[in-house]
């Protein structure tokens, strides 16, 4: 989709629908106003008759309106006041979404002219684009049909003269970081048989290969062998599928500058080993690499936003599955840190992958380390699906990430690490276990990670309850590519300062 902000006056934009708001007690948007007094009061009447009450979220379609050429699309904004940043995605969200069946091409956006508490034009800006870039996402490719619901191609931002190098750039943010997480997205609906370890190495060489700054390397499992990753090689085992420790570099500073290294579990599909999974929802497990595929997506989009920080990306990528060689319940590995692991259930295999991939992070000298992972379902059993779960051993980057969420309208809420959950991770035969019983699951897979994370700045976002939609709406949500994104950005804000 094309994008473009626009400083001409509203009556001499050309488009197929503009898109104005309305707030809760009858009070209208300059634009809406604009339009109402265009259009010969279509927008006041819809709110005397109530057919819009201006609640944040509704919207309505005026398909053919007096004086203009173009529909008119209201948004109900709620309380007269500016919005909460959460408030103004609802209602971006809200507006994207009732254009999708339309017959709509070219839209104009009003709303970034809204009062939005602590945000600037240029966030406003990148967030129109991110939301209407979710809404036309439609995943075709293994369908014979490739048509999409949504026609529209292109999006128009309205804003002032004064404010259009900051909406010009934060349109720019928006494009980067909607297509990294479009690449997400892609990569994790797409079915195990066809998105396998290779596949995904493959994938991100190509991500590599469109920006002069990327570099990517394959770590092959004879490379592994040679490395020392028991831990990880235990886990492909049972797979016909050669597992691959994908690493991408992305060098926007001096080579002086320590690297920001991001960590994504890349589980192409978990069945569980001979820790079988229950049949019911088992296909959902395709999903399983999708930190994996935030990786590689945000990697794209610091790349095209050529943000100046060295970044690195590690994409452990493999299968879980049942096999004569596979791993067994009892089995006892030798990570690369030289640590046994007593492998109590086959299905607790995300960590075992992920510990040795933190532990060859170490040889970067990292500034921080930040792995994401689909890792633990006890962490959609405490937090549902709307915040990912975050732990670390570092007070100031967890701060830090928390901050990040707050501003990327994508939320995490830390979970405590604290010392006497160690404990629950003790075997009788080995160094430690790979799981730590039925309590406190989420901590433990955590406490589990942070025992190969001692040496570096270390957080973990476990991303098992947001990673993915269920049922009718089945489906990838990219996170947390916003969060990591708006992290970067902050980051790099902070060089500049």
């Amino acid at each position: 989709m094309d994008y473009s902000i626009e400083t001409a006056p509203l009556e001499k934009l050309q488009s197929d629908c503009i898109i104005v708001g309305v707030y809760q007690d009858k009070h209208l948007s300059p634009a809406a106003d604009a339009i109402n007094t265009s259009t010969q009061g279509m927008v006041s009447q819809l709110l005397e008759r109530g057919d819009l009450s201006g609640k944040n979220g509704e919207t309505v379609l005026i398909n053919v309106a007096p004086g203009s050429h173009a529909r008119i699309l209201v948004v109900g904004l709620g309380e007269h006041k500016p919005l909460s940043t959460k408030n103004f995605c609802k209602a971006l969200a809200a507006a994207a979404l009732s254009l999708r069946k339309t017959p709509v091409k070219h839209a104009v956006s009003t709303l970034a002219e809204c009062a939005v508490t602590d945000a600037d034009w240029n966030w406003k800006s990148r967030q129109t684009v991110q939301a209407f870039a979710d809404s036309v996402y439609q995943y075709t490719h293994t369908k014979s049909d490739k048509a999409t619901e949504s026609k529209l191609e292109k999006l128009s931002i309205t804003a002032p003269e004064a404010q259009l190098a900051f909406a010009q750039t934060g349109m720019a943010q928006g494009v980067a970081i909607a297509e990294g997480i479009s690449l997400t997205k892609f990569l994790s609906d797409l079915p195990g048989n066809i998105c396998t370890p290779s596949f995904l190495a493959e994938q991100a060489s190509q991500v590599a290969s469109q920006s002069a700054q990327m570099t990517v390397t394959i770590l092959e499992e004879a490379d592994m062998e040679e490395l020392g990753m028991g831990s990880f090689l235990s886990v492909t085992r049972g797979s016909r599928e050669p597992a691959k420790l994908i690493c991408l570099h992305y060098q926007g500073a001096a080579s002086s500058e320590k690297p920001i290294v991001l960590v994504g579990k890349g589980l192409t599909f978990d069945a569980g080993g001979i820790s079988l999974k229950p049949g019911p929802g088992m296909d959902e497990m395709k999903y399983d690499m999708c930190g994996g595929a935030a990786v590689i997506g945000t990697l794209k989009a610091a790349a095209q936003m050529q943000l100046p920080l060295n970044v690195i990306g590690l994409v452990p990528s493999s299968e879980n599955l049942p096999d004569g060689n596979a791993n067994k319940p009892g089995d006892i590995w030798t990570s690369m840190a030289g640590k046994t692991i007593e492998i109590l259930n086959t299905d607790a295999e995300g960590r075992l992958i992920l510990c040795d991939t933190l532990t060859y992070a170490e040889r970067f000298n990292p500034d921080v380390v930040i792995d994401l992972a689909t890792l633990t379902g006890a962490c959609l059993v405490a937090l549902g699906r709307i915040p990912s779960g975050l732990l670390g051993n570092d007070d100031d980057l967890c701060q830090d990430l928390q901050t990040a969420s707050e501003t990327a309208n994508d939320s995490i809420w830390r979970l405590p690490l604290w010392e006497e959950y160690q404990e629950l991770l003790q075997s009788n035969f080995a160094d430690m276990a790979n799981i730590g019983g039925k309590d406190a699951g989420t901590i433990t897979a955590a406490c589990f990670l942070s025992r190969f994370a001692e040496n570096f700045r270390w957080a973990h976002l476990d991303i098992a309850g947001t990673a993915w939609r269920s049922g009718q709406n089945k489906g990838a949500t990219g996170r947390p590519v916003p969060l990591l994104c708006q992290y970067l950005l902050d980051r790099a804000v902070k060089l500049d300062a």
